[in-house]
C-alpha cells in the first residue's frame, strides 16, 4: 500500500473514541477562551456627549455602506414583534404584551452580534456583506457570547415573570375581559396606574442590569481574547466610569427601538442595524 494512502477510520468503537476526543478538545478550547484574561487589561476611556453623537454618525455610515446586508439580516426582527402583537390578541398574554415589547432593549445587546462583527470587519478593512455576520459562529469567543446570550435571555425570562406578578398584584389575577376593557382598567383606575409605575421602575431596574453587563462586552469579545470575566468587568467599569453617558445612550436606545415599533414594528428594520452598527463605535470610543 502507498505511504500516501489515507488513513481508514478503522472500527466504529475507535471512531466514537476519535470523535469524543476531538470534542473534548474543542470544549476544553472553548472553556479557556472563556476564562482566558490578557494580561492587559482593557483601559477605560473618560466618556462625553461627543462619543455617542460619534458613534450615531459612525453607525449611520457603516449603516449606508451595507445598506441592504445589513436590513436584511434583522429582517425577522419586526416579524417577531408581529407575532407578540398577534399573541396579544389572546387575552391570557395580553397584560405582557407591553413587557414582552420593552424586554427586547434587554436581549437586543445579543441579537445585534452579527452586526458588530460587519462593523468590526469593515474597520479592518475586510469585507463585511451579511455572510460575514456568521463568522461569529467561527469565532474563537463565540462560546462567551453565547453564555452572555443567555445571561441577557434569562433576564428577560424573569422580567416577564416578574411583569405578570405586577399585574397580579393590581389588575390581576383574573384574564381581562376584552382589550378595551383592559385598557380602561389600566388608564382609568389606581390600580393601573400603579401596574404602569411599578412596571416601569422594575423594568428600567432590568434594564439598567442589562445594559450594565453588556454595553460593551460582545463587541469587546469579537475585538479581543479578554474571557468573558474581564468583558463583563470591563463592562462594568465603563458603566461606573461614564455613568450618566451610559444611560444616555441606554435612553437613546429605548427611545429609537420604541419609536422602531410603532409603525408595526416595520422601523426595527432601520433601527436595529443603526444602533447595532453605532455599538460597535461607542465601544471603540470606551475602551483602549
Amino acid at each position: 500500500m502507498s505511504e500516501t494512502a489515507p488513513k481508514t477510520i478503522g472500527n466504529p468503537a475507535s471512531w466514537v473514541l476519535q470523535s469524543l476526543k476531538s470534542a473534548s478538545h474543542g470544549t476544553t478550547e472553548a472553556i479557556d477562551e472563556i476564562r482566558s484574561d490578557t494580561n492587559a487589561r482593557p483601559r477605560v476611556r473618560s466618556m462625553d456627549m461627543g462619543d455617542i453623537s460619534h458613534a450615531l454618525r459612525a453607525g449611520w455610515a457603516d449603516f449606508k455602506a451595507a445598506r441592504s446586508d445589513a436590513m436584511f439580516l434583522v429582517f425577522i426582527y419586526p416579524l417577531i414583534g408581529l407575532a407578540m402583537v398577534m399573541s396579544g390578541f389572546h387575552l391570557d398574554v395580553l397584560p405582557l404584551l407591553v413587557p414582552m415589547v420593552m424586554g427586547f432593549a434587554i436581549v437586543g445587546p445579543a441579537a445585534a452580534i452579527g452586526l458588530y462583527e460587519m462593523s468590526r470587519r469593515r474597520e479592518a478593512g475586510e469585507p463585511s456583506g451579511w455572510m460575514s455576520a456568521f463568522s461569529v459562529l467561527r469565532s474563537p469567543a463565540f462560546a462567551s457570547v453565547l453564555m452572555l446570550a443567555f445571561y441577557l435571555a434569562a433576564l428577560f425570562v424573569i422580567w416577564i415573570m416578574v411583569a405578570q406578578a405586577i399585574f397580579g398584584a393590581t389588575l390581576g389575577p383574573d384574564t381581562p375581559a376584552s382589550l378595551a376593557a383592559f385598557a380602561r382598567d389600566v388608564f382609568t383606575t389606581s390600580s393601573g396606574w400603579t401596574m404602569i409605575v411599578v412596571g416601569t421602575l422594575v423594568g428600567a431596574a432590568f434594564a439598567y442590569a442589562a445594559l450594565a453587563v453588556s454595553i460593551v462586552s460582545f463587541p469587546l469579545l469579537l475585538d479581543r481574547h479578554v474571557g468573558l470575566p474581564m468583558a463583563v468587568a470591563t463592562s462594568l467599569q465603563v458603566m461606573r466610569q461614564n455613568r450618566l453617558v451610559c444611560l444616555l445612550w441606554g435612553a437613546l436606545v429605548g427611545a429609537l427601538l420604541v419609536l422602531g415599533s410603532v409603525p408595526l414594528f416595520a422601523g426595527l428594520i432601520f433601527v436595529v442595524p443603526l444602533l447595532g452598527h453605532a455599538t460597535w463605535h461607542f465601544y471603540r470610543r470606551a475602551v483602549m
